[in-house]
């Protein structure tokens, strides 16, 4: 198997893209947990809408940033 393309400049990011969506999804995730909670005055500690957004932003940078060094 030819594996020369794990050695291209924008697999860093690439793999930095999917990392941020991985959180992205676990942060989705929790987030509707939490919405159906039976007592709501068992409430969490994490924001998991800002951790959201903000992986949801490094991911789109990550993947702008992957795209333009694949150019």
């Amino acid at each position: 198997m030819n594996w020369d393309w794990l050695d291209a400049d924008w697999v860093p990011w690439g793999e930095t893209m999917l990392a941020a969506l991985l959180v992205a999804m676990l942060a989705l995730w929790r987030e509707r947990q939490r919405r159906q909670r039976s007592d709501p005055d068992a409430v969490g500690i994490v924001a998991w809408d800002t951790v959201f957004v903000l992986a949801l932003f490094v991911a789109l940078l990550a993947g702008i940033l992957a795209y333009r060094e694949a150019l």
